[in-house]
């Protein structure tokens, strides 16, 4: 009887992790304590694994981070999901030159250096806006 329930406990286990995604089981643990409900917002943090205070912590779209521009080395998709729930990073103001998405299922990005934006600039430290976008709209992803 013992072993039918061990056996169930570790099935229902593995099945859990298969809906976990696999960004959230890999990334550092403070990501995974600021993650929370979805609120509509994106954040983005001067400090890898979403250290310190965020920088930026916005429900719109940006065509220039300001004070935030080019400090970014994580980020975290809190957006509501369906319709336009994907985040497009560029690199250069406007939503223009360097592009990268975060979808809302990979939850965040928490160290930015060995991203690439489409255009194979790195992500880290380069990000000036960005933009909420649907699925068809992204060419360039985080991972």
């Amino acid at each position: 009887m013992h072993k039918g329930i061990a056996t169930a406990a570790v099935l229902g286990l593995a099945a859990l992790s298969l809906v976990v995604p696999a960004t959230a089981a890999q990334a550092g643990p403070v990501c995974n304590s600021k993650w929370g409900p979805r609120n509509g917002f994106v954040y983005a943090w001067d400090a890898r694994d979403c250290g310190g205070g965020a920088i930026i912590a916005t429900a719109g779209n940006s065509t220039w981070w300001g004070g935030a521009n080019d400090r970014a080395s994580s980020l975290m998709n809190r957006g509501f999901l369906g319709g336009r729930d994907i985040v497009n990073f560029y690199e250069d103001v406007n939503h223009r030159g360097g592009h990268a998405c975060l979808y809302p299922d990979e939850l965040y990005a928490d160290d930015l250096r060995d991203e690439r934006f489409h255009n194979g600039y790195g992500v880290d430290n380069r990000i000036t806006s960005h933009k909420w976008v649907g699925s068809g709209e992204c060419m360039a992803l985080l991972d």
